[in-house]
């Protein structure tokens, strides 16, 4: 078959939904713009159905190579080695660590360096492998715990997503390594508000995670969650997306932040059965953190353990982690209320670590706050 032959027929099955090709397309020269717009359709949407791997924006190097983790360390050259270091804990969740250092000009830790933190080091989280598959959520915790010894043994931390109720859960095991703590779209009481997050754990048995467990043998894999978390917003995902594409496909810069997206969202990483499944059953369907109930390192935990400078970031559209789901963390920790802050900001989820506008006006404040709290 030729190279031709065999790329029309990828096309035939890779767009889904509609065809934008006009069956007969009058060879004008409007017509031959017409074609030539729909050839270079059909070259994005196979590149945006399967892109490359997303690839880190900032200059950084390996500190640690670690079972779950590797360390990255952004600092600049001239940070002094008596601060307090960052460590932003990245979303473990089915998507690349490099969330939090998305794109140029368009990067958590570009905005935290540029803010006046020169000690930033952040968690490169591996994709489960086969002999990962019995790692749990103690095994993070553990290695977690290793990273903040290699950086001194007290950090300022910024835990985003499934990051934050992890670093919750250091900062309460280890209260006395945690200068100060910033949770971004952290889900800390997963019973609070009415997200469908919140639902999908509590209608799913657990023997469903299991057989998807199953089949991936061990794993939970990277491309069931990207089915489900697509499967939230269909209509985006699975036609709004290539209308748009077709619509923008002479605007360079449309283009440009399409493909930078897809590279992060359409390459999932893989999670340990075990440690998915604790998560679903014991802190989604039973809320064992938020009770006081969950053990961690050989201890229960108690977020009343964490008292330091608390800052908690929400979005008022985000219907992965809920506002109340962040916020309640508020009323459960043991951080002083004149110690607390919180900031709603609009939009949703991903916006929050990557989004323009947040970055642009939270974080820098944010960025200030760690460097008055964090020393």
């Amino acid at each position: 078959m030729s190279h031709s032959k065999s790329r029309s027929s990828r096309y035939e099955h890779s767009v889904p939904w509609f065809w934008p090709l006009s069956p007969v397309i009058e060879m004008e020269e409007a017509g031959l713009h017409m074609f030539q717009d729909n050839l270079r359709y059909l070259d994005e949407a196979e590149t945006i159905e399967a892109p490359p791997p997303p690839e880190w924006a900032t200059p950084n190097r390996i500190l640690l190579d670690l079972d779950t983790m590797h360390l990255r360390d952004f600092s600049t050259a001239t940070a002094a080695s008596t601060s307090v270091p960052t460590l932003v804990d990245a979303p473990y969740a089915g998507h690349s660590s490099t969330i939090s250092d998305y794109a140029r000009h368009q990067s958590l830790v570009e905005t935290l360096k540029a803010a006046g933190l020169e000690r930033v080091v952040v968690t490169d989280w591996k994709s489960a492998t086969d002999d990962m598959r019995n790692f749990d959520i103690d095994k993070y915790l553990a290695e977690i715990n290793v990273a903040v010894d290699e950086l001194g043994g007290r950090v300022n931390l910024i835990g985003l997503c499934q990051g934050g109720w992890m670093s919750a859960m250091f900062a309460s095991r280890f209260p006395e390594k945690v200068q100060c703590l910033v949770l971004a779209g952290a889900p800390i009481d997963t019973d609070a508000g009415d997200g469908p997050i919140k639902k999908i754990a509590h209608e799913m048995p657990l023997s469903f995670y299991e057989e998807m467990i199953a089949v991936g043998s061990g794993r939970m894999l990277g491309r069931f969650m990207l089915a489900g978390w697509k499967n939230m917003h269909p209509d985006v995902q699975y036609a709004g997306k290539f209308v748009d594409l077709y619509k923008h496909i002479e605007d360079k810069c449309y283009i440009k932040r399409t493909e930078q997206f897809e590279r992060w969202y359409e390459n999932p990483i893989d999670l340990p059965g075990r440690y998915y499944l604790q998560a679903i059953q014991l802190l989604f369907k039973e809320n064992q953190f938020a009770r006081g109930e969950f053990i961690g390192l050989g201890h229960k935990l108690s977020l009343r353990a964490i008292e330091c400078p608390l800052y908690l970031l929400a979005g008022d559209a985000d219907d992965i982690t809920t506002k109340e789901q962040v916020f309640a963390a508020e009323k459960l920790v043991g951080t002083p209320p004149s110690k607390i802050e919180r900031k709603l900001v609009p939009g949703g989820h991903i916006g929050l670590f990557m989004g323009s506008r947040t970055l642009a006006e939270a974080w820098p404040e944010i960025a200030r706050w760690i460097a008055a709290n964090g020393n």
